[in-house]
């Protein structure tokens, strides 16, 4: 027997079908005077809310940037827990009773299950962070430095170069402790195999004559 679709879900299903062919057609639009925001999502009314981190306020969201938000919030709803999205957009007076107002979302940087990234505290000094799966892997960049960390073996800690391609690709790379470590991203939907959450960059690293794929997202430093 199948599960009944969770509250979140059953309520953004109205949603999901009237915006699913809009993602198809982006548009270009200036992001001047848009905000990056942090906060968790939840559903009412057939309308998807936005509750900014460490505030009370609840917002109706509107995907003017075309990001896919809708649909990838329907879809993680189907897991239990909470949903946290990062994105940058615009808030709006209220128009509506019952909320404070609307988000229009421009970009969308992450959408997943989390009840501790409101509270991170290594978020606003990050320039981005990558990771990926089989095998384990995670590197954190900030302007100290870049951070590689795998299982069963010690961080390491070194200084890199960065540079910005023109298509929207990064690399950072190092040759420290004669050691290659090349990390590339680039402006592409990532999803992580382990948890579903969805990112706006893929990311490769190559080290030790490996390859290694996996996603990313740029930290709060870096206004992307």
């Amino acid at each position: 027997m199948r599960a009944a679709p969770s509250l979140l879900l059953a309520a953004l299903l109205p949603l999901f079908a009237g915006c699913q062919m809009l993602a198809d057609k982006p548009e270009t639009v200036s992001t001047v005077g848009m905000t990056r925001l942090q906060g968790e999502l939840s559903a009412a009314g057939g309308q998807l809310l936005f509750k900014p981190c460490e505030e009370s306020r609840r917002f109706v969201v509107r995907d003017t940037g075309n990001t896919g938000l809708l649909q990838e919030a329907s879809a993680l709803a189907a897991t239990p827990g909470t949903l946290f999205a990062d994105v940058r957009g615009k808030l709006a007076g209220s128009q509506q009773a019952g909320n404070d107002g609307q988000l229009d979302v421009q970009q969308l940087y992450r959408v997943e299950h989390s009840s501790s990234a409101c509270s991170d505290p290594n978020f606003k000094r990050l320039i981005l962070r990558a990771s990926g799966h089989e095998p384990d892997w995670n590197i954190k960049a900030s302007g100290q430095g870049m951070v590689l960390d795998r299982p069963g073996q010690p961080s390491l800690a070194v200084p890199y170069l960065e540079e910005q391609m023109p298509d929207g690709r990064l690399s950072l790379s190092t040759e420290a402790n004669g050691q290659r470590i090349d990390l590339w991203v680039a402006p592409q939907r990532c999803v992580d195999i382990a948890t579903g959450a969805v990112s706006h960059l893929s990311a490769e690293l190559r080290i030790d004559g490996q390859t290694l794929r996996g996603c990313g997202y740029y930290g709060g430093s870096r206004n992307d």
